[in-house]
């Protein structure tokens, strides 16, 4: 009780606590963000056996289990299982000096920024919104969009393992009005959906091209259902900016005119984090800038 005090009366001590435990959560997101697609392959692979048959068995060379706790994370190159002490945020990276205890190999410097990324993040949260239920619930947005920003980002993939608990989370917490009320919230999930829906069949109409995917629809729904329809204005607006100067900047960056396939889930991410933080002002630019008086 006296740990709860402290957190509720100094925001010192809140931001302390949320950065630590998000070192931590950010440490588990690395395993989320590699593990999660291989876990999704093999599941496509085992039914397209299922449904082919046997004398169309696909090669298939994995064994044993493989899920977000087993096997043991080892290095890629040597195979050296990861000890408890070289797994310790961002600190065992630098003791390590970036490199792999067994042989020696770089450590992508991912791990770590993800770990850092995740704490200060949450820790904008709890500034934003200090010891209070909405804060909690925040954080496993941020979590959660943290791993789809860098999944999307590597394999162009949003799963629904992240999107479908993502959105329902948003309307349950709503119930109870946490962050707009629930009828707001089911209207962003249903208005989410169809608006990037109807402009994927739009354009597929025009160019015969798929411009997104459905992990995209998902996202988005999953965003209006936390902050309402009154911010997808502001979320459609501002991951297309994003993604625009992104785009362009990667074209004069590899001095070329091709244009290559991009993930939009990461600037969908990137915008619902921004609406949600700053949800009321997010919300009035929206009203002023979409529907001005």
């Amino acid at each position: 009780m006296e740990l709860i005090h402290l957190l509720a009366t100094n925001s010192t001590w809140l931001l302390v606590c949320v950065g630590i435990i998000s070192l931590l959560i950010g440490s588990f997101l690395n395993v989320v963000i590699y593990r999660l697609p291989v876990m999704m392959e093999r599941e496509w692979k085992q039914e397209c056996v299922e449904f082919l048959g046997a004398e169309h068995s696909l090669a298939n060379t994995d064994t044993g289990p493989f899920n977000l706790v087993v096997p043991r994370s080892q290095c890629p190159s040597c195979g050296h299982k990861i000890a408890s002490w070289e797994n310790v945020p961002v600190i065992s990276y630098l003791v390590l000096g970036g490199k792999c205890a067994g042989c020696r190999t770089p450590i992508s410097i991912q791990y770590p920024l993800i770990e850092l990324v995740t704490a200060l993040l949450s820790m904008l949260v709890a500034y934003e919104y200090g010891f209070s239920w909405q804060t909690l619930g925040l954080l496993f947005f941020t979590w959660t969009l943290v791993a789809l920003f860098m999944i999307d980002a590597q394999t162009m993939l949003l799963p629904d393992d992240l999107t479908y608990p993502l959105l329902w989370a948003g309307i349950l917490l709503n119930m109870n009005g946490w962050f707009v009320p629930l009828s707001d919230s089911v209207l962003g999930a249903v208005f989410g959906y169809l608006s990037l829906w109807s402009i994927y069949h739009l354009f597929k109409l025009l160019t015969g091209k798929e411009g997104m995917g459905y992990g995209d629809f998902k996202l988005l729904a999953a965003l209006g259902a936390w902050g309402s329809w009154q911010i997808l204005p502001f979320v459609i607006f501002a991951s297309s900016a994003f993604g625009a100067v992104f785009g362009i900047a990667w074209m004069i960056l590899k001095r070329n005119g091709q244009s290559l396939p991009m993930p939009f889930g990461p600037w969908l991410a990137m915008a619902g984090f921004v609406a949600m933080v700053w949800h009321d002002e997010v919300v009035r630019f929206s009203m002023q800038l979409f529907a001005p008086h």
